[in-house]
């Protein structure tokens, strides 16, 4: 029986040119998440070259992520201290002190290990955040979570240098795994604090207690800096904190997280790559199996 009524059709021209467009996007966002990933990565090699100590490099660090975040935030405006509630004021602090940690501990990996030791040794950090959330949530590790361990256990062996305390690159690769068990702890934090504030207003925030936290004791080294060492914290600032997280943050609204957990996962291998190209640093076959374990690990444990 006729109602008068037309059923609603769909343009076959219209519905491909949606999909088309949600193609780009994602393609879009692909090279947004390379390209973070990359400049994260780099930023060990950045922090090799700087000829600074690691509290002061990370303090300069913070100072010109601070200045760019603000000025785009303001640009936007969208300033970063509007409407904070205490919660949220709380786990800032919070994760703000523990970055300040993990920073401090990485760098001193990086300079003491090299780029290859100190990357991988943080690389494990998810292996440390499944250990703590068991921990703090009464949650018991899946046969998964497991397995996960023992490759990173492994691997953390294969890559070790040499296993006397005396050897400064073994040093390294302790303060790396220090750094990624403090970034465990960061995971944590933002999980039990996680709120409606944006990628862009956290990093702001957490680099301005890196400051607090760090100037007392680096402010005055900061006026002895050579140029040179400026031009390196400036470059870790600008493009390894600001921009990279500006480019990370963009990509998630056309990837999935698992995708973007894939990606970040090979952070490592770019640093090694570039430590390879600029410093003729060649991984040794402890580094590519300790490696392969560790990086196999991560992806095994971001798999749905």
């Amino acid at each position: 029986m006729a109602t008068g009524q037309t059923e609603p059709t769909t343009n076959p021209a219209s519905a491909d040119a949606a999909r088309e467009s949600r193609r780009n996007d994602v393609r879009a966002a692909l090279v947004r998440m390379h390209a973070a990933t990359v400049l994260f990565g780099i930023s060990g090699i950045f922090g090799k070259l700087c000829q600074c100590s690691a509290v002061v490099l990370v303090c300069g660090r913070a100072l010109f992520a601070v200045a760019a975040l603000g000025c785009l935030c303001l640009l936007r405006r969208d300033p970063p201290w509007r409407g904070l509630s205490r919660r949220d004021m709380a786990g800032l602090a919070l994760s703000g002190v523990l970055l300040t940690l993990h920073f401090v501990t990485f760098f001193m990996g990086i300079k003491l290990g090299g780029v290859a030791v100190g990357t991988l040794g943080f690389a494990c950090f998810p292996a440390f955040t499944a250990v703590f959330e068991g921990i703090a949530y009464h949650e018991r590790p899946s046969r998964r979570e497991l397995l996960c361990i023992g490759m990173v256990t492994l691997g953390l062996i294969c890559l070790t240098p040499s296993f006397s305390l005396a050897d400064t690159a073994t040093h390294g690769l302790l303060w790396g795994v220090a750094s990624a068990a403090v970034y465990g702890l960061v995971a944590i934090a933002n999980r039990h604090f996680a709120g409606g504030m944006s990628g862009t207003h956290a990093c702001w925030w957490q680099n301005t207690v890196i400051i607090v936290c760090l100037l007392p004791t680096a402010g005055p080294d900061l006026l002895r800096i050579v140029p040179l060492d400026w031009l390196w914290i400036a470059c870790l600032g600008l493009l390894c904190t600001a921009l990279a997280y500006s480019l990370y943050v963009g990509s998630l609204t056309a990837l999935k997280a698992r995708q973007a957990a894939v990606i970040i996962t090979l952070e490592p291998v770019y640093a090694i790559l570039a430590a390879w190209v600029l410093f003729a640093d060649v991984p040794g076959p402890g580094i590519l199996a300790g490696g392969s374990l560790i990086l196999g690990a991560v992806a095994l444990l971001n798999r749905k």
